[in-house]
């Protein structure tokens, strides 16, 4: 009888064990399904799950050429074009300063790498900047808006 104690308890180790790792390793999944849903049936917003991104132009031609492009194919659902800007920057070892456009793109997180990837390959520039942010807090009909603009 000691010996079936033993691999019983021994077995029970053992489905505790891999039950904890489970729980580890599942937590953040269902954290995040969780969420999802949760904001679904609630209508409220899961910080991160949009961002704004920014991205500096030559000129106008350029900026608006870009912003038409990234709205046509659903990467963002509103690009912002910011005149007149001055950005002093170091190049090549040497401190520049240029007049640019910003743009200010607001688009699903999950859509940021397209997002780079489209400007990389449409963009004048050797290096074209493309930098976000994730979006803690804002209004939610247009956190919704933006939502049903742009697709996941």
């Amino acid at each position: 009888m000691h010996i079936g104690a033993d691999t019983q308890l021994g077995g029970s180790f053992k489905a505790l064990a891999v039950t904890a790792l489970l729980s580890v390793f599942m937590f953040p999944l269902l954290r995040t399904v969780g969420l999802r849903a949760f904001s679904m049936a609630s209508e409220t917003y899961v910080s991160g799950t949009h961002s704004a991104a920014f991205v500096t132009c030559p000129n106008d031609t350029v900026a608006k050429t870009l912003a038409r492009g990234i709205v046509e194919n659903k990467l963002a659902a509103c690009v912002n074009i910011v005149p007149a800007i001055t950005s002093v920057y170091e190049w090549q070892g040497k401190i520049e300063e240029d007049n640019e456009v910003l743009l200010m793109i607001k688009t699903r997180s999950s859509k940021v790498p397209a997002l780079a990837e489209y400007v990389r390959s449409n963009h004048p520039y050797e290096v074209a900047e493309v930098i976000s942010l994730p979006i803690d807090q804002g209004n939610p009909p247009y956190l919704k808006w933006m939502g049903g603009v742009v697709p996941e």
